[in-house]
């Protein structure tokens, strides 16, 4: 019975020692995920300038392309209206002509 006693004693030791190493190793695996977490978030915050950078230039490449296209639409329409204005002088002159010839008869 006293080496039942012993065996069993001897289990429970080796049992606890099973359990606490286990436990260390949960700590460290922890640490482990806790730190590499904190290294990923400080490479997300060094690398936040660059998005912003990059957003920045995007938002300004977008923002150039929108005002040259705004100036192309001017510029045709602007065309436009010089080119109906010059039909209109003609059709103007004409007018006026007729008018000064139809009152000299």
């Amino acid at each position: 019975m006293d080496d039942t006693l012993q065996r069993l004693l001897d289990a429970e030791v080796r049992a606890e020692r099973i359990a606490q190493q286990a436990e260390a190793e949960q700590e460290s695996i922890i640490q482990g995920a806790l730190s590499e977490a904190r290294a990923r978030e400080d490479e997300f915050r060094a690398k936040i300038p660059d998005l912003h950078r990059s957003f920045i230039e995007k938002a300004e490449e977008r923002a150039e392309q929108t005002v040259a296209e705004l100036r192309r639409r001017y510029d045709d329409r602007y065309a436009l209206l010089r080119d109906m204005a010059e039909q209109r002088e003609d059709e103007a002159l004409e007018a006026a002509f007729e008018v000064l010839v139809s009152a000299e008869l």
